[in-house]
């Protein structure tokens, strides 16, 4: 009798034991639906062979509301108008029309200012990445060992990375005055910041076997990292630099808004003027250099990769 009340007992708490799991485990997975799933209840569909399976409501008319509605409040806010645009779009044809139909005879007078921009692109292109290597060989974690002047530099190159070019060109027209100096030094500190951050990232992710190595040997940092670890990066760093020399062509011809020199300035004067054909002249000549630009880059990488 006592054998058969014990495993009565433990029968009993053995039920009462499972009943307490499943009822945390129905709480566990009530906990796990998601609320949209708790607001919105799964369709429930029966399967031609008798088996139901609960498929959840779609998100996507939630996601069209709240987009709607983000597009409503910013439109309110920033005054668009509908029906101005369309009572306008005619305007639009009428200066493409104009920018598309470009005043040949007036190319002559784009060429010093073009070679202006040019000019501005190369040193502040050059200065730029110049000081943006040795800076982004103390920003690598696998480099630099010393966690606060890692995060100081860091910080800096995302502080300088955060301001556009045309930013830097009005802080230095002020500073300096007008001209392409200005407009050099905006280059110069716009693609600091972007090397920078990119070839930092490029030295986190070489092989330090050597650079370990040249360090075992006794030498110092930049020691090992130019002998172990410069070849690596070297073709990373060249594309990095190609890459902002074609973006810069292209910031700095619209420096000039701001009085940094360069093509910006005789568009700002063009447009002023009302002389659209004299834009299209000058926006086809940046698009063709640009476009042969971007085929020398594409050439100079295709020998250094």
């Amino acid at each position: 009798m006592t054998k058969h009340r014990d495993a009565g007992k433990k029968e009993r708490e053995h039920d009462i034991a499972m009943a307490v799991e499943k009822e945390e485990h129905k709480h566990d997975v009530k906990t796990k639906i998601p609320l949209f799933d708790r607001i919105f209840k799964p369709e429930h569909i029966v399967l031609p062979n008798g088996h139901s399976v609960d498929r959840p409501r779609s998100r996507m008319p939630l996601i069209l509301l709240a987009l709607l509605i983000a597009i409503i409040i910013a439109a309110r806010s920033t005054g668009f108008d509908f029906n101005l645009l369309l009572n306008r779009i005619n305007q639009l044809g009428v200066i493409l029309g104009k920018i598309f139909n470009p005043n040949w005879e007036f190319f002559p007078k784009v060429v010093p200012p073009l070679i202006g921009t040019i000019k501005m692109s190369i040193v502040g292109t050059v200065i730029g990445c110049v000081v943006a290597l040795p800076v982004s060989i103390f920003a690598s974690s696998n480099i630099n060992k010393n966690r606060p002047s890692l995060l100081i530099i860091r910080f800096i190159i995302s502080v300088v990375r955060s301001l556009p070019a045309i930013v830097y060109a009005y802080f230095f027209v002020l500073v300096f005055g007008l001209g392409t100096f200005a407009g050099s030094l905006a280059i110069a500190f716009f693609t600091f910041g972007i090397v920078a951050k990119m070839l930092y990232e490029n030295i986190e992710t070489i092989d330090m076997g050597p650079y370990e190595a040249m360090q075992s040997f006794g030498a110092n940092t930049l020691q090992s990292f130019w002998t172990a670890c410069l070849p690596q990066i070297l073709p990373q760093f060249f594309d990095n630099c190609l890459y902002c020399f074609e973006l810069n062509v292209r910031n700095s011809s619209i420096l000039g808004y701001v009085g940094a020199g360069g093509l910006g300035l005789l568009i700002n004067e063009r447009v002023g003027l009302r002389q659209y054909n004299d834009v299209g002249m000058i926006l086809l000549t940046i698009f063709v250099v640009v476009m042969t630009i971007d085929l020398v880059n594409d050439y100079i990488r295709s020998k250094i990769v």
